[in-house]
Formats: structure tokens, C-alpha cells, sequence
């Protein structure tokens, strides 16, 4: 199969930090097509030759394992290309067409890592120079809109130049092994299902903490912040993978329309649990392993008297048979004290106790699902170890735990997140895409937040850089009788 990917933002972070070492590595796994071409698109005066050193150059500041050899990326680069064209200028889209035109491809992918704002320039564009036909695929990055309004006439506009089947909404984390694994421990094993609700389940926890602060994205970020960056798009759909019902099949739809009824039973919120239950936080100045990094006030194109937040932690419930009364908690955060995002279900113990535990042992049954920074499964029970026993004679149990590593168990046959997903575009297959209306379900319920927010004149809580974020978090979860893992 040929195709033609062409990379709007060609030469932006996002092309050469994620999408290009994806696009190496499916190239040296053999996966990638090899009657294929990888356009770069930017505003930038470059030559084909040019663009290939600077992508050259970019595979220095990748990880090891996934930089090429020289004869590695001689090969690789006799794929890559590049045009330059100003997107709002439809005569560039004209030279795009006639380019694509000197070798049809079988498949063309347009791959948007862009600003959101050109989005629907792009994609208007794409139509008036006929670009859009059936083989065209169109890949949207997120965030997807500002706000609910934002992101249905974006979903508007791309509709009406393309069909669903055509726009693939990408999520990363959506191709993460352990995401996909997750969906493999659900719905290919008898095991958990029958212990996968309320009843047996006491409360679920999901956690993306970042040590990075802004980067040189600060701009961007004050713009954004960590509700529409990461909960509303990453942490809902890992909530849906968890909480949704077994769909009837493996099709895209079929998986989308499960996790769309777990959108539409998040219970609303109102004035008492927005007060209760949300907490957003900001960075201060503080140490990360042991350097000093400054407050995000103080991060360059951050506004000195910004009340974006940096952090922000959260309960919800979902109003339906199977986990009716579970709480599901929420939290992510930039400058916090380790790089780890998890998710972690927590059993309710046993009804009635007649072994001893340690008095400093809090942890009961859970499953651990690790996604960063590696991936794997992790079980925790409670054992019996030789010759422990309480002075009255009453075994005396202690944790123990299960630990699947994807890395050594898979090893070379794992494939990345943007890899995967890359492969699926080109292939067609939306499994691991999100739908237009599972993103507006998921701003319908975050938007009360983000207008309580605007509304409200006190600052977002400050945490010092290097800790696990504001106190108040961990009392919203005490409430309930419950702690975050690090802290039980």
C-alpha cells in the first residue's frame, strides 16, 4: 500500500519529538508501508535536502535506543520531503494538490500539528483544493477547542468537508500498552469482570504527574491549563477504559459508543461539590531532584499575574448500576515530586477479618496499572510469610505483590503510543480515536469548572515545585476515608 503523510507544522516540537521518531521506529520495525512519503509542511524556506538535516539533527535530542545510525536514517530519509506553504494562503494548498498529484497514493494522511486555531482553515482549505476525497484521513491534535462552543464548530467545520470515518482525533494515551492491555485484562479475561464494580471496588484513582514544568510552552499553557490539557481529553478517557461497560464487539464504534454512556453518567456538578470536590493548584519556586526551578508565575510567556492552574485534583462519580456510589478521583500536575502516571483500583477488604496485619500496613488488594514512566500491571495481595505469627498464634499477613514489566516481558515487540497510533491512521482503524461526540460530552461536564473558575477571584492554591501538589487535595480525598498512594 502507498501513502502520502503530509506533516502540517513539519517543523514544529511536536513533529520532531513525537511524530517523527514514531514515524523512524514503525520504519526500522518494518511496519511502516515503504511505498510511502512523509511531506513536511511548515512556513519555513527549506530545500527537501534541508529538511532532512534538520530532522537529522533533531534525532540527536531523542532517547538512544530510538536514534538511527547513519545508514538507518539514509534510508528513512529518502521518505521524507518538504513543501513550504502559508495555511492561509489557498494557492499554497494548489501546489500541495499538484505535488501529491505527481505520484497518487493509495492513502493520504494530513496530519495536523498545528495550533488548534488552524484547524478549521486547514481543513476548509484541504476542501476548496479537493484534497478531501475518500482516501483522505485527517488527524486533528488536541487540545480540540478552548471551551464546548470552540470545539463543536471545530467538529462542524471538519465534518462538513469530511465524514467521521475520515477524522481521527488522537489521544496518546489512548496508545499506550498499558491502556490497550487494560482493555486485554478487562474484556479477553474472565477473571476481574465479575469483581469489576461496586460491590467489590472501593474507589478508583487515576494520576498523570509531571516533574516538567512549562518548557518553553508557557504561552501556550497560561492559555490552557491543566483541566482542558490533560483532564478533560487524557484522564476521562482513561476513566472511560476503566469504567465502561463491555462493548459487543472489538469495532470503533461499537468501543466509542461504551465510552460515551460512561460521559453521559458522570454526575453533574453542582455548587456544593465544585466547592468540595475540585481543587486546582499553581507551582511555586521549589527543587526538583535536588536543583532549584522557579514559580510558574516566573516561566517565560507565563503572565507574572497568571491564575492558570498548574494542578488539579478531583472526585467523580459515575450515576449507573455498576459503580453507583464508587468514587472515582482524578488528579495531574506539572513540577510535582515524580514522573508517574497510574491507575489504580482499589478492592474493599475482605467482610470479615480473621488474620492479624502489620499496625503500619495500609495496603489492601489493588491492581495497578503503570503507564509512565514504564508500563506494566502490578497486583497487590496480602501472604502469609514463613513463620509469621501473632503472640496469640493468629497468622499475621503482610503485602506481596504481582508485577507484569511490558518492557521485559514484550521487549522489542512493544510498540509506542504515537507509533501505534500513526499505523492505525494510515491503516483506517478508529479503535484507539476519540469521536466528536465523546470530546463534547467530555467539555459538557468540565465547563461548570472552568465557569466557576472564571468567576472566582481568589488564586489558584500554591504548592512548592517538587511536592505532590496542594494539601487540599489530600483532604478532598480524606474525606472519604481514603489517601493517595504515596501518602498511605
Amino acid at each position: 500500500m502507498s501513502f502520502d503523510l503530509i506533516l502540517f507544522g513539519g517543523t514544529g516540537d511536536l513533529a520532531w519529538r513525537k511524530i517523527m521518531p514514531a514515524l523512524f521506529q514503525a520504519f526500522r520495525h518494518g511496519s511502516l508501508p515503504v511505498e510511502g512519503r512523509i511531506v513536511g509542511v511548515a512556513r519555513d524556506d527549506l530545500s527537501d535536502e534541508q529538511y532532512r538535516a534538520l530532522i537529522k539533527s533533531r534525532f540527536d535530542s531523542v532517547e538512544l535506543a530510538k536514534r538511527p545510525s547513519e545508514e538507518e536514517f539514509a534510508r528513512f530519509a529518502q521518505m521524507l520531503g518538504y513543501l513550504r506553504m502559508d495555511l492561509s494562503n489557498p494557492a499554497d494548498y494548489a501546489a500541495l494538490a499538484a505535488r501529491l498529484q505527481e505520484r497518487p497514493a493509495d492513502v493520504v494522511v494530513m496530519y495536523l500539528a498545528t495550533a488548534p486555531g488552524l484547524f478549521t482553515t486547514v481543513c476548509e482549505q484541504i476542501a476548496v483544493a479537493g484534497l478531501n476525497g475518500p482516501t483522505t484521513r485527517v488527524v486533528l491534535e488536541k487540545p480540540l477547542g478552548h471551551d464546548l462552543a470552540s470545539n463543536r464548530a471545530i467538529n462542524q467545520t471538519v465534518r462538513s468537508v469530511l465524514t467521521e470515518q475520515q477524522i481521527f482525533r488522537i489521544d496518546h494515551y489512548l496508545g499506550k500498552p498499558s491502556v490497550q492491555n487494560l482493555f486485554a485484562l478487562r474484556f479477553g479475561n474472565a477473571l476481574f469482570e465479575p469483581l469489576w464494580r461496586r460491590e467489590h471496588i472501593a474507589n478508583i484513582q487515576i494520576t498523570i504527574a509531571e516533574e516538567l514544568g512549562v518548557e518553553k510552552r508557557g504561552a501556550f499553557y497560561d492559555s490552557t491549563g491543566a483541566l482542558r490539557d490533560m483532564v478533560q481529553n487524557h484522564a476521562l478517557q482513561l476513566l472511560c477504559a476503566v469504567a465502561m461497560e463491555p462493548p459487543i464487539n472489538a469495532h470503533a464504534d461499537a468501543i466509542r459508543d461504551e465510552k460515551l454512556k460512561v460521559l453521559r453518567s458522570l454526575k453533574p456538578w453542582t455548587p456544593e461539590t465544585l466547592s468540595q470536590h475540585v481543587v486546582r493548584g499553581q507551582y511555586a519556586a521549589g527543587a526538583i531532584k535536588g536543583e532549584a526551578v522557579p514559580a510558574y508565575r516566573h516561566e517565560p510567556g507565563v503572565n507574572p499575574d497568571s491564575r492558570t492552574e498548574t494542578f488539579v485534583a478531583l472526585r467523580a462519580e459515575i450515576a449507573n448500576w455498576r459503580w453507583a456510589g464508587v468514587p472515582f478521583y482524578i488528579r495531574t500536575g506539572k513540577r510535582l515530586a515524580g514522573h508517574d502516571a497510574h491507575i489504580e483500583v482499589n478492592f474493599r477488604p475482605a467482610p470479615h477479618a480473621i488474620f492479624n496485619t502489620p499496625q503500619n500496613c495500609s495496603e489492601g488488594n489493588r491492581l495497578v496499572i503503570n503507564l509512565q514512566p514504564r508500563d506494566g500491571l502490578e497486583l497487590h495481595l496480602l501472604a502469609q510469610g514463613a513463620n509469621q505469627r501473632h503472640r496469640h498464634g493468629t497468622p499475621m499477613l503482610q503485602p506481596v505483590q504481582l508485577d507484569l514489566d511490558f518492557d521485559k516481558r514484550f521487549g522489542t515487540e512493544r510498540v509506542g503510543a504515537y507509533e501505534r497510533l500513526l499505523l492505525d491512521v494510515i491503516d483506517g482503524r478508529l479503535n484507539l480515536f476519540v469521536r466528536s461526540d465523546e470530546q463534547e460530552e467530555a467539555w459538557r461536564w468540565v465547563e461548570p469548572i472552568l465557569d466557576r473558575w472564571s468567576n472566582d477571584p481568589t488564586a489558584p492554591r500554591a504548592y512548592a515545585a517538587g511536592t505532590w501538589g496542594p494539601s487540599a487535595a489530600s483532604a478532598m480525598i480524606a474525606r472519604d476515608g481514603f489517601c493517595w498512594s504515596e501518602e498511605c
